[in-house]
């Protein structure tokens, strides 16, 4: 048997202060649907999702994410990995199936950057009643329903104020590569994106060592099929008067994106769409430096440097 391995970004579990502002973020301005409700806990997903949820929220006392759900490429890749943390001496939680509603058996850990990472293999598909079901066969839901209406989760981003050299190795060894990265003038690899898919990155990691806490998460990704998906939505955040940053195309991805702030959790969503895809076995990583860095996260638009939301980067805990 080989090494176990993640196929694919699942879900994140999200906790938010106030769950009637965060709920009508993501389900009317976005467009999410929503899977359940169970105990309090709002599970959704795109219209393209197909797994039970690719979001989870729920009211806390803070904004924060709980953990952040990876789907394997077998059933045996879960004790695969227990095993092999095991080893390496990394405390893992066992969770029993449906312990989160729609999810196997599934495991827990911690990143050395503090976040927490869930590990699962079975998956329910729950059936979506006629008036919001695709005529499409190979659709969950029915297209463009409402809000913005990305198609499925991408990515997610997060920061760290820990030794993020640590963190990259322990990616590497549950099975991600490094697709590009930001080398900083002492030499420091301080930002990398990372897939275990052919997408540029499923994971990015920043290291920023004045941050409040070690664990934190930047935003989400959602994406959309194309470039006049992302300024359609401009227009419908303009039209709910919330603020949003872009759009702007990043010249690490080549992806456009636009960013805005649920007003709920502050939690940062970042629409997206385009870049490239990696099909070759012998890539070689793309190195960025601090001279770079600019042009790196804006070949051109409207940037985060030039328009800060504000200053939150949401609590990983």
């Amino acid at each position: 048997m080989g090494n176990p391995e993640i196929a694919k970004l699942g879900y994140v579990a999200l906790v938010t202060p106030d769950l009637e502002k965060s709920l009508h973020f993501f389900k009317e301005v976005i467009g999410l649907e929503e899977t359940t409700e169970i105990d309090g806990v709002h599970y959704l997903r795109a219209w393209g999702d197909f797994q039970h949820h690719t979001l989870s929220i729920e009211k806390g006392a803070s904004g924060h994410v709980k953990y952040i759900g990876w789907r394997t490429k077998n059933r045996e890749d879960v004790a695969g990995f227990q095993e092999l943390l095991d080893q390496d001496g990394i405390p893992v939680d066992y969770l029993p199936a449906g312990t989160t509603p729609g999810i196997g058996e599934a495991i827990r850990f911690q990143l050395p950057s503090g976040h927490t990472f869930e590990l699962y293999y079975d998956v329910e598909r729950p059936a979506v009643e006629e008036s919001r079901k695709s005529i499409l066969k190979n659709q969950t839901y029915k297209s463009w329903a409402k809000g913005v209406s990305p198609r499925r989760l991408d990515h997610v981003n997060i920061h760290t104020s820990t030794d993020a050299d640590i963190t990259y190795d322990f990616l590497k060894q549950l099975g991600f590569n490094m697709r590009e990265y930001l080398r900083d003038d002492n030499g420091d690899v301080i930002a990398g994106w990372m897939s275990v898919t052919q997408l540029v990155h499923d994971i990015a990691l920043a290291q920023k060592p004045a941050l409040p806490t070690p664990a934190r998460i930047h935003h989400i990704s959602y994406w959309s099929d194309d470039s006049q998906d992302i300024l359609r939505a401009a227009d419908i955040l303009r039209e709910h008067d919330i603020d949003f940053i872009g759009p702007g195309k990043h010249g690490i991805s080549q992806a456009l994106y636009l960013y805005v702030m649920d007003p709920g959790s502050g939690f940062r969503v970042e629409l997206f769409t385009g870049g490239y895809l990696i099909f070759e076995p012998d890539w070689e990583p793309v190195e960025w430096t601090m001279k770079e860095r600019a042009f790196g996260n804006t070949y051109w638009g409207d940037t985060v440097q030039d328009k800060e939301l504000n200053n939150i980067t949401i609590e990983a805990k």
